[in-house]
Parts: structure tokens; C-alpha cells; sequence
């Protein structure tokens, strides 16, 4: 049996993040959970569900959170996890499978508008990439994950991400490049 001490320092570590600081830390968040909630899903509506979704669940269940800093690590899991069980609750219902994905909104006031078309451009292809691909794509190349965080988010192996996002940038280069070819104008002069 633990004692009072012993239960008390175990009580402190895990009460290290304030409900607070775990609200904060969330919205702080909802742009990154968002982008990945998208990369999983195709459309902006379930991307919105989805994001909404793991932040319930994460408020639900803020006992598990130790530490303020990977609380947008854990938001992550959990939403790949929400993902994953309704695509299975979709099979098992036999309903409509994965539509084709929609284009990512984008706030007009960041970019400048020559580089807000490209950057359309450039997800309008991310997204038509299979959802594997798709979701690493955003983490580590958007959300700037380690190929090893990107790993435990997914629950896939560091390879499988490597492969992953090399197979992605591979069908990304040749849908970005004219025709599937590079132009040959450029190489020549």
C-alpha cells in the first residue's frame, strides 16, 4: 500500500497540466488538427467534425495529459484514432466509401495571391493522394513532425513513413511538372 506521500507525488505527476492549460494548449492547436483532420478525411465538413470530435474526447479525457508539450502530439492520435474507428463503423454499416477529397481553404489574407494559386495548386494534388500518403504527407512535410513522431502518431513503423512520403513526393514531382515530365526548355538552357 502507497501512503499519503506516495500517493501525494503521484497525484503531482498527474496534475502536471491545468485544465486551463490544456484548454489553451487545444485551441493553440486547431489549425494544425485541422490540416491533418483534413489530410484524413478529403472534405472540409468532416474535417470539422472530425477536429471537433478529438477535441471533445481530449477534454474528456484530460487525466491522460502529463505534459503541455505534447498535448498537439496526443490531439493527433486521438484523431487518427476517431478516423480510423469510423472508417470501420463505415464498412461494417456498408455505407458510402472515402470521396474523393476537396480542396483545403486556405485564409485569403496570408499568402500573397500569386502564391495562394500555387499553393491551391499544390493541395489540390496532396489531396489527391491515397489517404496513407496523404496524412504523412501533412504531418511532416505541413506540421513538421519528425519522421519518428509522424511514426507514433500513425502507429506505423519510421520506415513505412519514409516510404511513404518518398512514394508521395514522387507522385506529387511528376503531377507538378508538365505533362509527367520535367520541360525539357528548362534543362537545355
Amino acid at each position: 500500500m502507497m501512503g499519503t506521500a506516495g500517493s501525494r507525488v503521484l497525484f503531482d505527476r498527474m496534475r502536471k497540466i491545468s485544465q486551463k492549460e490544456l484548454e489553451t494548449e487545444v485551441v493553440r492547436s486547431l489549425p494544425n488538427l485541422w490540416r491533418f483532420a483534413m489530410s484524413l478525411s478529403g472534405t472540409s465538413d468532416s474535417a470539422d467534425d472530425l477536429a471537433q470530435n478529438t477535441c471533445l474526447r481530449a477534454l474528456e479525457r484530460r487525466h491522460q495529459v502529463h505534459d503541455v508539450n505534447g498535448v498537439k502530439r496526443w490531439l493527433m492520435t486521438i484523431c487518427r484514432s476517431i478516423w480510423y474507428n469510423e472508417l470501420r463503423s463505415r464498412a461494417v454499416r456498408k455505407t458510402q466509401s472515402l470521396d474523393a477529397a476537396g480542396g483545403m481553404d486556405l485564409p485569403a489574407d496570408v499568402l500573397p495571391p500569386e502564391t495562394n494559386i500555387f499553393v491551391r495548386e499544390v493541395l489540390s494534388e496532396v489531396m489527391k493522394l491515397p489517404e496513407a500518403q496523404r496524412s504523412v504527407v501533412v504531418l511532416v512535410l505541413v506540421e513538421e513532425y519528425s519522421y519518428r513522431e509522424a511514426a507514433e502518431i500513425l502507429d506505423v513503423p519510421i520506415g513505412t513513413i519514409m516510404s511513404r512520403l518518398s512514394s508521395a513526393r514522387g507522385k506529387l514531382g511528376k503531377s507538378m511538372s508538365v505533362d509527367g515530365e520535367t520541360d525539357q526548355r528548362e534543362v537545355k538552357q
